[in-house]
């Protein structure tokens, strides 16, 4: 049984604004599904279930990637940079080049 997302994951150019995506569900799970926009910068990273071994929480990680900017108090906000480099990203892609 042929798997369109799995058969040609890459769907943009790589010299050009990502125009479409694959459709993921709520779990992360592809639906077969292009989408013509660009995907939100959300993670959405598969994290399997903990086994059942009592009734104490788990402590939440914060995610710095080992630049220690966030905190149990203060998280880093990934995303919010992610939009950053695209927007920049972007402004940059419309910059006239000397044959325009």
């Amino acid at each position: 049984m042929a798997n369109p997302f799995f058969d040609h994951p890459i769907i943009n150019s790589p010299y050009e604004y990502p125009s479409r995506h694959w459709e993921l569900d709520e779990t992360g799970q592809p639906t077969q599904q292009i989408i013509q926009s660009r995907r939100t910068p959300d993670f959405i990273t598969p994290i399997p279930k903990p086994r059942q071994r009592g009734k104490r929480g788990q402590q939440q990680l914060a995610f710095d990637e080992g630049q220690e900017l966030s905190t149990e108090n203060q998280q880093y906000e990934v995303t919010a940079a992610i939009t950053e480099v695209r927007r920049r990203v972007d402004a940059w892609r419309n910059i006239p080049g000397p044959n325009n």
